[in-house]
């Protein structure tokens, strides 16, 4: 039975128990539950704290797992990133009050509080950056008004934390982060995890494209097969006016709207977009 750590609170939690049930796995109802079995497709899912679930993995008392790539970085085990999941996107990056850093040698000498301290450390030492790294399990952008520390390293999503307690990012990224699922480098593929991973990469297929059909005319064809190329190739079945085909292709999402303007002006119609449920590539 593949054994499957899942995030059981904070930003990670929800989106990786959503893509999992679009996935076709059992997710629990009730936010208490430890442990959940889902037998009809043979795993079991443990949901622990995100910042947890890389050392698990990395002892190999779990298969596989879902956490962030800076929560995979800073635990310093042996896991390795599998596939990114296209969630929780953001950036791990300086902040300090507002218009007194710009650069990182500012930093030198000075006090910086992190919930990340062995990925601080790492990037300090690279960057021959000598500083005392202040470790906290949260709140950090409140250590600078507290007298704790001078600036701050911590994850930013949108900013709107930092600018309401006086902070500003400086200095260019530290890292970019998003939703992974890990596993151990070096060992076997443990049973369904080859199952597990096709499934997640068919949701994030599904999340990215539409289903788009039209009818145009059969001199058209090229033209309207360069605007909707599709994976490989679109399809073309025959209309009962020998003039005319529909054509049927998957588009990107994000471009729906303009690839529908431009094939009507093409000369395309009874243009049509259908969601993707689920889809094997």
């Amino acid at each position: 039975m593949l054994r499957v750590a899942v995030p059981n609170k904070g930003s990670l939690s929800e989106a990786a128990s959503a893509m999992l049930t679009e996935a076709g796995y059992l997710q629990r109802r009730d936010p208490r539950e430890l442990v959940m079995v889902d037998p009809d497709n043979d795993v079991e899912f443990f949901f622990l704290r995100p910042r947890d679930i890389a050392v698990y993995v990395g002892a190999g008392t779990l298969d596989v797992g879902i956490t962030g790539r800076d929560l995979l970085l800073d635990a310093e085990v042996e896991a390795e990133e599998l596939l990114p999941l296209g969630f929780a996107i953001s950036t791990f990056r300086f902040a300090g009050p507002a218009g007194q850093y710009s650069q990182l040698s500012q930093l030198a000498g000075k006090r910086l509080a992190t919930s990340y301290d062995a990925l601080l450390r790492r990037y300090l030492a690279d960057n021959k950056i000598a500083a005392t790294v202040v470790r906290l399990d949260g709140a950090v952008e409140s250590s600078v008004r507290l007298g704790v520390a001078d600036a701050i390293a911590d994850v930013v999503e949108t900013g709107s934390t930092l600018k309401a307690a006086g902070m500003e990012v400086f200095g260019n990224p530290i890292m970019k982060s998003e939703a992974l699922l890990i596993g151990r480098p070096g060992v076997a593929a443990p049973a369904g995890l080859d199952v597990l991973i096709r499934r997640l990469q068919g949701v994030l297929v599904a999340r990215r494209y539409v289903l788009m059909d039209y009818d145009i005319r059969k001199d058209l064809v090229e033209t309207s097969a360069a605007l909707t190329p599709g994976l490989e190739s679109p399809t073309i079945s025959p209309l009962r006016d020998s003039d005319w085909v529909a054509v049927r292709s998957m588009v990107p999402k994000k471009d729906t709207n303009r690839i529908m303007d431009e094939l009507y002006e093409l000369g395309a119609r009874a243009i049509l977009v259908s969601s993707i449920h689920a889809c094997r590539i």
